[in-house]
């Protein structure tokens, strides 16, 4: 190597450091505004990580620094993306079907009552159109089980399934169960077995199994006393509902449906597979029909696939296909755009801030931060 290149190479990395460091106080300036207890982000560009980075704290109380690569978030309902993936894989395997009665899988009657006829299948519930709703909870099955349940019907909404989108999350637990009795195993060892080390990547939906020190903390805003106060039930620990644990049926304890525990840059590596159409680094998690289906609009007025949806508004004049997530205040977003292989991954434990739709501005900021950034000017 000649001295010119040496030189070359060390002014590059210069520019890039002075770029990046830019970049990075435009981020915490608009964490500052909202208050943000910390925010972690990782940028994809061209099917890889380009640049992750985190401003603010991991730990408020204690002024721990937060890191984008080490510390791990509960990142609510992008975990339904999760549940989806290993139970397209067992479609793939003919294990399940998503066209047949949901009923069978879970072993108790699943029907509206208002339209008893009509079958309600897993691709109505992975897609938010079985007209099931969480008006009984959703951390029980019981909530919905005719044989446990004197009020089932309650929830149920009055319209025929399939025929229109409303977010649930009792769609989610109920098909972790199902998971679990086509393959029995528990859910949180089988996303591990089939998804996370496969892909080489650091998680899961098992408080205990985990470093309890990588934890970020999270914080919600008490909009009444006009302080932040930490979520300690994000991250507690299960051990007593696994020692009674019924396979198939107490699922929810793991939350598939908002319970996955993973770094920003590890979520950024799984959503790298999704935007590869089920392939990340030579290992292929979904064949690519699979996770063209996940990532196709059922209901097209919601935009929603199963566990994956559309976003037309989050950049502009692109469409965005991914999911977000807003639990015990944090509020996660992960998206990325196919064809242009580009995606951007954005996590805060907590801040004050306004909403649009149920739409976190800050992150939504930051993402426009980062877009134009990295993707838009260095093209």
């Amino acid at each position: 190597m000649t001295m010119k290149y040496t030189m070359l190479l060390l002014f590059l990395g210069m520019i890039t450091s002075a770029f990046s460091q830019g970049v990075r106080q435009k981020v915490d300036s608009i964490a500052k505004r909202y208050d943000a207890i910390g925010v972690a982000y990782v940028v994809v560009k061209d099917g890889q990580i380009f640049h992750s980075d985190a401003v603010g704290y991991k730990d408020w109380d204690q002024k721990i620094a937060l890191s984008a690569s080490t510390d791990l978030f509960r990142i609510a309902s992008i975990s339904k993306s999760f549940t989806a993936t290993a139970l397209m894989q067992l479609v793939e395997a003919n294990k399940l079907s998503l066209d047949a009665d949901f009923g069978d899988m879970i072993g108790f009657r699943v029907r509206n009552p208002y339209f008893p006829d009509k079958v309600i299948t897993l691709r109505m519930l992975l897609s938010h159109t079985s007209s099931i709703s969480d008006k009984n909870g959703y951390f029980n099955l019981d909530a919905i089980n005719p044989n446990k349940n004197p009020e089932w019907e309650r929830g149920y909404n009055n319209y025929e399934p399939g025929s229109q989108y409303e977010y649930c999350n009792l769609n989610f637990n109920m098909a972790g169960a199902a998971l679990e009795r086509a393959v029995g195993v528990r859910f949180d060892i089988y996303i591990k077995q089939k998804i996370l080390a496969p892909l080489g990547l650091k998680g899961g939906y098992c408080v205990d199994s985990l470093d309890k020190g990588a934890f970020a903390k999270i914080y919600e805003y008490d909009g009444v006393k006009r302080q932040f106060e930490a979520q300690p039930a994000a991250y507690a620990p299960r051990s007593e509902e696994i020692r009674n644990y019924k396979l198939g049926y107490t699922t929810p304890v793991f939350s598939p449906t908002g319970g996955m525990k993973i770094s920003t840059e590890d979520l950024a590596r799984y959503m790298i597979m999704h935007m590869n159409y089920g392939e990340s680094a030579g290992v292929r998690i979904l064949q690519q029909s699979s996770a063209r289906t996940m990532q196709t609009p059922v209901n097209k007025w919601a935009g929603y696939g199963l566990a994956l949806r559309e976003n037309k508004n989050l950049i502009s004049g692109k469409t965005m296909v991914g999911h977000t997530g807003s639990a015990y205040g944090l509020y996660s977003t992960m998206f990325f755009q196919p064809e242009e292989r580009f995606g951007i991954v954005a996590i805060t434990n907590g801040c004050k801030q306004t909403f649009e739709d149920d739409k976190p501005e800050l992150l939504e900021e930051v993402v426009d931060c980062l877009y134009k950034h990295f993707i838009l000017f260095a093209k």
